[in-house]
């Protein structure tokens, strides 16, 4: 009896090939549908004359038929399974070539219909997939079209090893599993259900991690979220890292809360510099004088095209990456002077992302992504002096950069830039030190934006003495009176912002 290979794809790349070369070794071929339609000239058996029954309900149905299933899950070892297919004329499958019906593709349509998504969920294909994959000592299962000249050349060498029916079940298993994945995002509307699965495509494997001893890869979600990170060109420049891809998500992310033109500057996972101007290079300048020391080495992200002019200033500090939504060709043939400068290009668009995932210890921690921007109209203003609408502007801007600075933060700002930043301290004064010690000469006149309330009245003395003229911050500290108190001792302007911007 010739050797019996099922071949089922949505997928039908390489296919003619792989069967004609099947039946070279001797085996034959079952498929179904349009992929029978492909494989008929080459002797291809239809499904119904396996099962003895038609195709129905448009297709619906068709090898989900014990004519199939007991061809595939019969054990060769046990003589029982054996005994019974032979009663029951059933011939065992050695080979499944399945790939499923294009469900991402069909979502992914901006005009897609419930009715049509429903129609491209495979039933019958995961169940011969699985069923294949659990008999796997005795069934090779393809899911990808990238093994079928491997299982080629095993064939030609002799026979399929179990090592590599063993390696495609597991793929086959993965691959199902991200397919109910995909299926069950689509229609969960709960933002915390009772199970959560999570699927994701491998994008780059890493040379490292955050440490040359740790390995990495890097995965995309299957549905691209445009304006991210994951989506971005590569216009020149070495292979981006682990720490690059952090830091340059967070780049990213950041300049786009910015209407006008707006430079970002970060090292490991902190602002170091923020600008905005009336054009990309005033932005930049701004950024960049804002800690041309911290700057080395970092990433900046632009929200604007990188002209000459621009460009000339990038080039004349070592960075890691930059990323904007374009380079005019000037600025291109400046920068990419540098062989080993990333130059990112990549959409300014807000990501559709609503939830941020943090692994734990035997879990995830998963929450609504801080989207929360400034908003006049929820601001208090509980000190007897009041900001100026020019303070007020500026209060805006420090507001929007300190959401950014790991907790506990602390960041100046004044002239349309950041003049210091105080981040990531085990209490808050700690931090407006740091701050206040960067700012220099510069703290006098800056406004002070905090990301959580003040607990004591501590920084607000430590502000006075810097000069400081206005605080942004959250409020609803049980000692909030203690802190306005001193405010208005030093004629500072308090304003309370309702919310709090915390950052691990």
């Amino acid at each position: 009896m010739k050797k019996r290979v099922l071949i089922s794809v949505s997928d039908k790349a390489g296919v003619f090939d792989f069967a004609k070369n099947l039946i070279s070794h001797g085996y034959e071929i079952v498929s179904t549908g349009g992929t029978y339609d492909l494989l008929k000239e080459l002797g291809a058996i239809n499904i119904s004359e396996v099962t003895g029954f038609p195709e129905i309900m448009d297709g619906r149905v068709k090898t989900l038929h014990p004519a199939i299933h007991g061809g595939l899950l019969a054990v060769r070892e046990n003589p029982a399974h054996m005994a019974t297919i032979t009663e029951h004329k059933i011939a065992p499958i050695d080979i499944v070539a399945v790939n499923l019906y294009p469900f991402k593709q069909t979502i992914l349509k901006p005009d897609v219909t419930e009715e049509e998504a429903i129609e491209n969920i495979d039933i019958g294909g995961p169940s011969m997939i699985r069923s294949a994959a659990k008999n796997h000592k005795s069934v090779t299962v393809i899911v990808d079209p990238a093994d079928y000249d491997n299982v080629l050349g095993e064939i030609a060498n002799g026979g399929i090893t179990t090592e590599t029916k063993k390696s495609l079940a597991a793929k086959a298993f993965r691959h199902t599993a991200a397919y109910d994945a995909l299926i069950s995002a689509y229609f969960t509307k709960e933002n915390y259900p009772e199970k959560l699965t999570l699927t994701y495509e491998i994008k780059q494997s890493m040379r490292y991690g955050e440490n040359p001893h740790q390995s990495a890869a890097l995965y995309s979600s299957p549905i691209p979220v445009g304006g991210s990170i994951i989506v971005a060109t590569q216009l020149h420049g070495k292979e981006l890292s682990y720490n690059n891809i952090a830091d340059a998500d967070m780049t990213l992310s950041m300049v786009k809360e910015f209407d006008m033109p707006a430079a970002v500057a970060v090292k490991h996972q902190n602002p170091c510099g923020v600008g905005i101007g009336d054009d990309i290079t005033e932005a930049y300048s701004r950024a960049y004088e804002a800690d041309p020391v911290s700057i080395f080495g970092g990433i900046i992200a632009l929200n604007r095209e990188v002209d000459a002019s621009c460009a000339k200033k990038l080039s004349e500090v070592f960075l890691e990456i930059i990323i904007a939504p374009s380079f005019s060709e000037d600025a291109l043939a400046i920068l990419t002077k540098k062989k080993n400068l990333r130059l990112l290009q990549s959409s300014m668009e807000t990501t559709s992302v609503t939830q941020t995932i943090s692994d734990v210890n035997g879990g995830l921690l998963i929450q609504q992504t801080d989207t929360a921007n400034f908003d006049t109209a929820s601001l208090t203003f509980p000190t007897a002096r009041k900001p100026t609408e020019a303070e007020l502007k500026t209060a805006k801007f420090a507001w929007t950069c300190v959401k950014y600075v790991k907790s506990n933060g602390i960041l100046l700002a004044r002239d349309n830039m950041t003049v210091g930043i105080g981040p990531g301290q085990t209490n808050r004064v700690g931090a407006a030190k740091i701050a206040i010690s960067d700012a220099g000469d510069r703290a006098r006149g800056a406004i002070l934006a905090s990301d959580a309330f003040f607990p004591m009245p501590d920084t607000v003395e430590l502000a006075a003495a810097a000069g400081i003229e206005v605080i942004i911050q959250p409020g609803g500290s049980v000692k909030d009176a203690d802190s306005i108190e001193a405010c208005n001792k030093h004629n500072i302007a308090m304003i309370f912002t309702g919310v709090r911007h915390f950052k691990h």
